[in-house]
């Protein structure tokens, strides 16, 4: 498998080319670039030409760029009441599938929708029934593009209240019936309410890509969210999961916010523990 990280567990004081530096420096072989509506190293206003210079940068330290993550569907949801909201979510993944191509990238993270989110309110409640039925169209409607140009879409199991069991997430993927549109699934979203181990492998071969992070159910809520190897999450299953299911992609440490003093050493920290998942 190969080790990566994603760029919201850096400083965002730094560059993306000490972000690139930084990476290489600590072990990873790559770094997942993230996307946003106006900031951040990637958005709208981004060109072909700038993507193609991040990609040569890392290129020059040593990181391979492969997926592009977004944070942005918990402001434009493809399963909103508002039927604007829901263009712009649309208009959304396809332009994070294009700086995809550009970037050299070939998985993004898209949240397929919500039925509610604690910590996004203003995107209201929606009936399961109804988020299912958009998400659904959405995606299908989407995956013809992700074809195109060469991108899978990975969509991620997180705390939206929408997809809560790996059997549902099986079948959503397998009715949306695009080898382009497969699972983002992340080790540490589902550790509050279920094993990640059982998820791997009940999804198998739908798992496009693979987010590491780990979680204290004691605590609870985000606060239960923790460094990895600190948490419950049964690392050695995982490992034994996705190795049955013959995964040997990128696996991202996905680590936010950076520690307030020293935040480099989040970074260093991170990839010691990977390796020690990893048995490096």
């Amino acid at each position: 498998m190969l080790k990566g990280i994603n760029y919201w567990a850096f400083s965002p004081s730094l560059t993306p080319a000490q972000v690139f530096a930084l990476a290489h420096d600590a072990g990873f072989d790559g770094v997942e670039l993230t996307f946003a509506e106006t900031d951040g190293p990637v958005s709208f206003s981004t060109t072909r030409a700038d993507c193609e210079a991040l990609a040569a940068l890392a290129k020059e330290n040593g990181i391979k760029l492969y997926s592009l993550a977004s944070g942005i569907y918990w402001t434009y949801s493809l399963t909103s009441a508002d039927p604007a909201n829901r263009a712009k979510a649309y208009e959304c993944v396809k332009k994070q599938l294009q700086l995809a191509q550009w970037l050299g990238c070939d998985k993004i993270l898209v949240v397929p929708g919500a039925v509610s989110v604690s910590f996004a309110p203003e995107l209201g409640v929606t009936p399961y029934d109804v988020a299912y039925k958009r998400s659904l169209e959405a995606l299908r409607e989407l995956a013809p593009v992700a074809e195109e140009l060469k991108v899978t879409i990975g969509i991620e199991n997180v705390w939206n209240n929408f997809l809560l069991s790996p059997l549902e997430m099986r079948d959503f993927i397998d009715k949306i019936g695009s080898p382009y549109v497969k699972s983002f699934f992340d080790v540490g979203n589902v550790c509050a309410t279920g094993y990640p181990e059982q998820w791997i492998s009940i999804l198998g071969e739908r798992i496009a890509i693979v987010h590491f992070k780990d979680y204290r159910r004691s605590v609870g809520g985000l606060d239960g969210f923790v460094d990895l190897l600190e948490g419950d999450v049964n690392y050695p299953a995982v490992i034994a999961a996705l190795k049955k299911i013959g995964y040997d992609g990128w696996v991202t440490a996905e680590m936010l916010p950076p520690y307030t003093y020293y935040p480099e050493t989040l970074v260093y920290n991170t990839s010691r523990a990977m390796d020690a998942i990893l048995g490096r």
